[in-house]
């Protein structure tokens, strides 16, 4: 068995798509990015790489190379889920979360577990994305950024 943590963080930034796990959140700003800076995707992502040890999201997909330039990050996430495959390795179960100040996500959870398991090949009940606010504190409290934490599980 192997476990990967991943992370990510990006500025709010008007004028954007807020995307989460491949859904588009109705919102007045998005998140600044090479890519769709979809938060959630690359956090899965990079745990993913992490678990089969297989470096990171930078590594596979730079922010300098323009073909990467506002591109979905569930590909990102498809093509993490194809190397660890390749390597051996099942995906049992993410845990993951999303810390945005707002807005209330409560309503688009389960169409962003469906999202990310459906671009994984997954069962929806191998997919948990919990939301949490930083109470006003730091810089996802003050609304300046967000973050999305993940944890998966891998077996041969």
């Amino acid at each position: 068995m192997r476990i990967g943590q991943g992370w990510d963080v990006h500025r709010i930034i008007a004028g954007r798509p807020l995307i989460l796990g491949g859904v588009t959140i109705p919102s007045e700003f998005g998140l600044e990015g090479h890519s769709d800076a979809d938060i959630l995707s690359h956090a899965i992502t990079d745990a993913l790489l992490g678990a089969a040890a297989l470096g990171d999201i930078g590594m596979h997909f730079p922010d300098t190379d323009p073909q990467w330039k506002d591109a979905g990050s569930l590909q990102f996430l498809a093509h993490a889920a194809g190397l660890v495959r390749e390597c051996g390795f099942a995906i049992l179960y993410i845990d993951s979360t999303v810390i945005l100040q707002r807005p209330k996500l409560k309503d688009f959870r389960q169409p962003i577990r469906e999202s990310v398991a459906n671009t994984l090949g997954l069962e929806i009940e191998q997919v948990s994305v919990k939301f949490k606010t930083a109470e006003g504190i730091g810089p996802v409290g003050l609304s300046l950024s967000a973050e999305a934490q993940a944890i998966v599980t891998l077996a041969r």
